[in-house]
């Protein structure tokens, strides 16, 4: 009934990390003063006073952001006290923007509070330029 299956071969190389990763997470521990610039995905939970930009956003709902957000799509459940602009981007009930909000595609659930204008752009976001002359996104 019961059988000990052989060890696979397919691990990661390495020292135990994981390879080819596609995003990141910064707990609520963490506290960052500074842009944060991702290529790829970004789950945050923690607090960052700077701009932000990444491919795409889940922020978590003890989560602060002091700054710019530029992602191709974002879901927000914190507070974010700067504009924002996203491809796709879902405003959750918890979430508490006070800053402009440019969209290509645009959900807002029951509760959520914007204070600030929505513009939606038919394009892709544009790129943010960051601190140091370098190009996010």
């Amino acid at each position: 009934m019961f059988s000990k299956r052989p060890e696979s071969t397919d691990r990661p190389s390495g020292s135990g990390a994981m390879t080819g990763s596609t995003f990141s997470v910064l707990g609520p521990d963490i506290a960052i003063s500074g842009n944060l610039m991702a290529k790829m995905d970004l789950h945050l939970d923690g607090r960052i006073d700077g701009d932000i930009s990444c491919a795409s956003l889940v922020q978590g709902e003890t989560s602060v952001v002091t700054g710019m957000v530029v992602a191709e799509n974002a879901r927000v459940a914190g507070k974010i006290k700067g504009s924002i602009t996203a491809g796709v981007l879902v405003i959750v009930a918890t979430a508490r923007i006070e800053g402009d909000v440019m969209y290509g595609s645009l959900t807002i659930e029951e509760g959520a509070q914007v204070e600030g204008k929505f513009s939606h752009c038919a394009v892709e976001p544009p790129q943010l330029i960051l601190a140091g002359g370098t190009e996010a996104i």
